[in-house]
């Protein structure tokens, strides 16, 4: 393909509450057996995007760790690769990321030393399947500096902590509010954009120059009247982990039949890296009902409407309803889980009862068997 490809993975996100706490947002586990940037990196390779760099910053030890082999996104190749660049001190700089644009501007030698005449801009923590070439054609097609991915949601959604966009009927952005208090459009931004590699390294340098930070504010806001800037609209699944409320509906939504088909089941394929884990173990009393069972699991006791990751053992009478059960966790005899997302590596004694009655609550023990 023409382009390059940069994710951005390197921010801390406080609505993600104990979850973020050791580990970067990118690197959620989503869907029993995928990390939240799986997404990005599979939908770069499904597009043929061969050269990818992932800008990673806060809590990345088990981001760069899922990182460290590119194989399994088809990034091992000779011309090309996968890049993970975090904050390096040299004797010009010695500042971690402040922002997007000045993650990109530390690592500007990367775009500066690749050929390609494009670039594809991601998150890693969108939950989505989108061909960049369809994006990349539609810039061609506008003569546009930027093209923004956008998505319509519903009324009823929560567009508060989006950016958030209005185009006129050629689809050109007019209005551009990051995270308004008020929302006056239900479109938002996916937080995938496209724009001309030796444009982009301008207006970095250009913001750097002038002590900003901030791809959005610094270049999509503040640039929007006087740059083409288009919006391609995707009408597909498309969902952003970035609260703990967001994070349990969108790996609910995966119980959904046609959800799990779209993503499971239609090419193209998301890829993550693979473990070598026996299948899941149902013992004699296990009861399980519209539910995700990760590899390595050995169920006991009752699973309703939940997703359990990899490695996690549910005891005797043990019952799991409308919960997240994250990896490596050991659920002790008669323990009652409902409404929950239980943290990796957790050992939760027997007899436990923890029920989130306002909302979703985050169950956090601090007897870990060993550290992350």
């Amino acid at each position: 393909m023409r382009a390059i490809g940069i994710i951005l993975a390197g921010g801390n996100n406080n609505r993600m509450r104990e979850l973020s706490k050791k580990r970067a947002i990118a690197a959620m586990p989503v869907a029993g057996s995928f990390r939240s940037i799986d997404f990005a990196l599979s939908n770069m390779s499904n597009s043929h995007i061969q050269k990818v760099a992932v800008l990673t910053q806060y809590n990345a030890k088990s981001l760069n760790e899922h990182l460290s082999s590119s194989k399994w996104w088809d990034f091992g190749r000779k011309q090309g690769g996968l890049f993970v660049f975090t904050p390096t001190i040299t004797a010009d700089n010695s500042w971690w990321y402040r922002g997007t644009a000045d993650a990109i501007y530390q690592n500007l030698d990367f775009l500066k030393k690749s050929h390609e005449p494009y670039v594809v801009i991601a998150s890693g923590d969108g939950i989505y399947k989108l061909d960049y070439n369809e994006v990349l054609e539609y810039h061609i097609a506008k003569k546009a500096d930027i093209t923004v991915v956008c998505k319509e949601v519903p009324s009823y959604e929560d567009t508060t902590r989006f950016g958030v966009v209005k185009m006129n009927e050629d689809y050109r952005i007019e209005e551009f509010e990051e995270k308004p208090m008020v929302s006056q459009s239900n479109t938002i931004s996916t937080g995938v954009y496209v724009i001309r590699r030796r444009q982009l390294i301008e207006l970095i340098e250009k913001c750097a120059q002038e002590d900003r930070h901030d791809f959005v504010k610094d270049i999509l806001i503040r640039y929007k009247n006087l740059k083409r800037i288009y919006g391609f609209k995707i009408k597909e699944y498309w969902s952003n982990i970035s609260t703990v409320e967001a994070y349990y509906k969108t790996n609910m939504d995966f119980l959904k039949p046609e959800v799990r088909d779209y993503f499971f089941h239609q090419y193209p394929d998301i890829y993550s890296r693979v473990e070598d884990l026996p299948p899941a173990k149902y013992n004699a009393g296990a009861n399980v009902r519209n539910s995700l069972v990760s590899s390595g699991s050995i169920i006991n006791g009752t699973v309703e409407n939940s997703v359990l990751f990899k490695k996690v053992f549910v005891g005797n009478n043990c019952v799991v309803k409308n919960s997240i059960i994250l990896n490596d966790v050991y659920l002790g005899d008669n323990t009652h889980i409902e409404n929950c997302i239980v943290e990796s590596r957790d050992t939760i004694r027997a007899n436990s009862y923890y029920c989130g009655e306002d909302g979703v609550k985050v169950v956090v023990e601090k007897n870990e068997r060993y550290v992350i």
